[in-house]
């Protein structure tokens, strides 16, 4: 709001009524300002876009854009405003807050850490910025005690520290058993009951758990994920399933969707696909609550299990040789073959260019050609690359996820380029739809099926996430 009472004559353009560019800004502000009390942040966005194109010098603007983008999980587009607007005036705070922010969603730690500290500089007594600069300053040194203490040495596996025959199940634990350590329909089927209830799995049973449906993120949406197999009924060798990634992080039920994809790919491990997201990374999990969630309800080794897995995950499949699934989308190079992805060295921490990157994080535009990230990592890529792609590898479309949209899925590129995300209200705030695909027959034809979100327990997303998300930096 305070915004709206600067956009007064510098709003103007020369030879403009001064009366009646007061009116229009009024009403542009108000609008901009519904926007956000109704989370419609691609609107905010062309509201801050059209005031910039009549006052491109205006500091304000550019900074309340940035928030916008980061909202909207553009971090790259975020980091470029909240810069922009220091130019333009190097005192306005905000854009500190933002700049920061966008570089701790990117990883940049160290980065964000140098605006925090120029905050709490000019404004001592502001206890959320002293918190947000301690809270970073903590994982900076984190960061620089864990290179210290790494090795050379090959790392060993935290499966070779585990004693899982030895580990006793209480008497008192009632709930699901693996039988003679093998998944069983049956033991699906109660320990997603059981999840349900709110309860843990043993962490014996955690350590040991062993036409096609194509579903998008899900993001720790449990009861969202119970919702899909009701609806479209349960993985089995005559209802395959394949998952694109983003399994975690952000919802509060993070190890319930975890270890219930796990143990259907225990179950059928040639029925049942899971593909590697850009948020099956530890920086990500760090992050937005995956690692956090898993400490609290079992153990800092669980976490270095499942990270280690995580790093095993492909990261694309070829479906009939006709449609190739990723998380992210095409490459910032032309020329990349499936060989080429039969060859990426996956175990590992993603890189932050390369193939393998553009995988995980990449995102398509509706012009031609590629451009910058809005995300800051990787690239955008036209309906033209992907047509170049699809030619010389042979294939007739993609299928990726990543990103969210209002009616679960979305189809670009002339049907070239699908997108589709399976966590209905994500967030609990974006009031978008699910989807998943059913690919059929010889030809491979999507089919878009759409659901809404159903209730959850009273556990908040992120609540497990960086002290940071949690104060409000998003």
């Amino acid at each position: 709001r305070a915004a709206a009472h600067r956009m007064d004559r510098r709003f103007m353009k020369p030879g403009e009524d001064s009366k009646h560019v007061d009116k229009a800004v009024k009403k542009k502000c108000t609008d901009v300002n519904i926007c956000f009390a109704e989370k419609d942040y691609e609107n905010a966005i062309k509201y801050y876009t059209e005031a910039l194109e009549l006052n491109p010098a205006n500091a304000i603007y550019y900074s309340n854009r940035s928030l916008a983008y980061l909202r909207t999980e553009c971090y790259g587009y975020a980091l470029a405003d909240a810069t922009k607007a220091l130019e333009i005036d190097k005192n306005y705070i905000k854009g500190y807050y933002r700049r920061a922010t966008s570089n701790m969603a990117l990883g940049k730690f160290k980065a964000a850490l140098k605006d925090y500290e120029t905050v709490v500089r000019v404004r001592p007594n502001d206890k959320d910025a002293k918190m947000k600069y301690q809270e970073c300053n903590k994982i900076v040194k984190q960061k620089a005690f864990e290179r210290a203490i790494a090795s050379d040495e090959i790392k060993k596996s935290v499966v070779d520290s585990l004693d899982i025959e030895n580990m006793t199940i209480e008497d008192e634990y009632a709930g699901p058993k693996l039988e003679d350590g093998k998944v069983t329909l049956k033991f699906m089927k109660e320990m997603m009951d059981w999840f349900k209830d709110q309860k843990k799995l043993h962490r014996k049973c955690a350590y040991q758990t062993e036409k096609i449906t194509i579903c998008g993120d899900t993001h720790g949406q449990f009861y969202d994920l119970l919702n899909i197999f009701e609806l479209n009924g349960l993985p089995s060798q005559t209802n395959p399933y394949l998952f694109n990634g983003d399994f975690v992080d952000r919802g509060s039920f993070s190890v319930e969707v975890i270890l219930t994809l796990f143990g259907f790919k225990l179950l059928y491990p040639d029925c049942f696909h899971l593909l590697r997201g850009n948020h099956e990374t530890d920086n990500m999990n760090q992050m937005y609550g995956f690692e956090g969630e898993v400490k609290a309800k079992y153990t800092a080794q669980m976490f270095q299990l499942f990270s280690e897995v995580f790093q095993w995950l492909p990261l694309a499949q070829c479906i009939n040789s006709k449609v190739l699934v990723m998380h992210g989308g095409l490459f910032s190079e032309d020329g990349v073959t499936l060989d080429d992805l039969r060859k990426i060295d996956r175990n590992r921490q993603p890189p932050d260019s390369g193939p393998m990157c553009d995988l995980l994080w990449s995102d398509p535009q509706p012009q031609n050609g590629r451009s910058i990230s809005k995300r800051g990592v990787s690239c955008q890529f036209g309906p033209d690359v992907t047509e170049r792609f699809l030619e010389q590898n042979k294939l007739d479309f993609i299928v990726r996820s990543h990103e969210v949209k209002a009616e679960g899925y979305e189809v670009t590129h002339s049907g070239k380029c699908i997108t589709v995300f399976s966590a209905p209200n994500y967030c609990d705030q974006m009031g978008n739809k699910g989807a998943y695909i059913h690919l059929r027959g010889s030809d491979l034809k999507p089919e878009f099926h759409q659901f809404t979100a159903v209730p959850h327990p009273n556990v908040k997303p992120m609540a497990y996430a960086n002290t940071l998300m949690q104060m409000g930096m998003m």
